[in-house]
């Protein structure tokens, strides 16, 4: 596993504090509990991003807003298919 230097939220400064509400915002609230948190009770993926608080919110607001409930897809359709975006890359979140 690769070591990827990352802020806690606990020593986060402005921008990246409103960069991780700002995209927690957009996620259905079933996002909310990590599932594999980090030490801190963070989501590693997220986590990893936060040396860039620019580059954290557009990667990560992105997903939130295609997993929007306006959209005319479903949300079990919204699963199913990050669900095999997932599988098709090989990634086990």
């Amino acid at each position: 596993m690769t070591w990827i230097r990352t802020i806690p939220p606990a020593e986060a400064d402005e921008a990246l504090r409103r960069a991780l509400e700002a995209q927690r915002q957009l996620y259905p609230k079933e996002y909310a509990t990590p599932v594999q948190p980090t030490s801190d009770g963070t989501s590693g993926i997220v986590a990893s991003h936060s040396l860039i608080p620019d580059a954290l919110y557009h990667a990560f607001a992105t997903f939130g807003v295609l997993m929007s409930p306006e959209l005319p897809l479903s949300r079990r359709q919204h699963e199913m298919i990050t669900t095999m975006v997932s599988v098709t890359n090989r990634c086990r979140y």
